[in-house]
């Protein structure tokens, strides 16, 4: 039996990407520290306002020691991309080498450009927004800038804590040590910086064609059907279901909208039968199918 599962095995292997997608991956990489190098240097950095991670802990090593930010940022973020080579992969460790070293050179260059706005409010706001997207478009291409994001992929493989849950639980620590350094009033607007860049890293994951997927149970679901890809221009599926109290059976529609299609397919469904059951969920992405938009009447 062993003999014969041995000469059975396969490996497993896997095509390489194009050079056009690597390509892609390498530009929108660079785009990505190179946005994050403005927000720092041009908006946060200047009115001593941090971001969470090793970014702030790289901006708080930078104002008590003189030396440059740049530095801090490669130096810290170099124990994690070689756990991130060990454990997590090689094009993902590339991936943010590259980004990393991008931010490092980008903020190195731009620390003796003028700072565009001395009002801590309107740094954290646009630091804020330029941050995210930034980092936001480097995760989005297979790399990522900050180490504690390393960190907490490799502890949840351990431990009942979420990715998200480990890094809030560190930047809770990094942004606090923020009022020591810089005061508190600064802490709070480095708070609105890091909340505002979240809010953009997630809406620059995601896009903004954010889609919903929709369950509709209904009496009169081929009319429904019908009407949503007449008057919405979106193919249907229908799903056979059965009622867990009643044992009835029943069909289930099953659609992908866009976000702005939303209310109208709401308006309908209630116009056919105002007693469906209706559920709808975010999707973050679509691929393949025929979620492609028809021509509507």
């Amino acid at each position: 039996m062993e003999n014969n599962l041995q000469m059975n095995f396969q490996p497993v292997s896997h095509s390489k990407p194009s050079l056009a997608k690597i390509l892609k991956r390498v530009i929108f990489i660079i785009l990505g520290a190179s946005l994050v190098s403005v927000g720092l240097e041009i908006f946060l950095v200047p009115n001593n306002i941090i971001d969470g991670g090793i970014v702030g802990i790289s901006i708080i090593a930078a104002h008590l020691s003189g030396w440059s930010i740049g530095l801090f940022l490669l130096l810290l973020n170099l124990p994690f991309l070689i756990l991130g080579y060990k454990q997590i992969g090689k094009t993902f460790a590339l991936s943010t080498l590259l980004g990393v070293v991008v931010m490092s050179i980008g903020t190195t260059l731009l620390h003796p450009v003028q700072v565009l706005t001395e009002d801590p409010l309107l740094a954290s706001v646009f630091g804020g927004v330029i941050l995210g997207i930034g980092v936001g478009m480097v995760i989005r291409y297979g790399g990522s800038l900050d180490g504690t994001e390393i960190v907490a992929i490799l502890f949840n493989k351990k431990t009942p804590f979420s990715v998200g849950e480990i890094v809030m639980f560190c930047n809770f620590f990094i942004l606090g040590s923020a009022g020591f350094v810089f005061g508190w009033d600064h802490a709070m607007y480095s708070l609105i910086a890091y909340y505002i860049a979240f809010k953009m890293i997630d809406l620059t994951i995601e896009g903004f064609q954010e889609s919903k997927s929709i369950w509709i149970i209904s009496e009169k679901h081929r009319q429904i059907g019908d009407m949503l890809l007449a008057r919405l221009g979106r193919g249907v599926t229908y799903l056979n279901g059965e009622g867990g109290y009643s044992g009835d059976e029943k069909k289930v529609i099953f659609c992908v909208v866009t976000r702005l299609e939303e209310a109208k397919l709401k308006l309908i469904v209630e116009e056919i039968d105002e007693h469906a059951f209706l559920a709808i969920g975010s999707i973050a992405e679509v691929r393949g199918g025929r979620f492609k938009k028809r021509d509507i009447h």
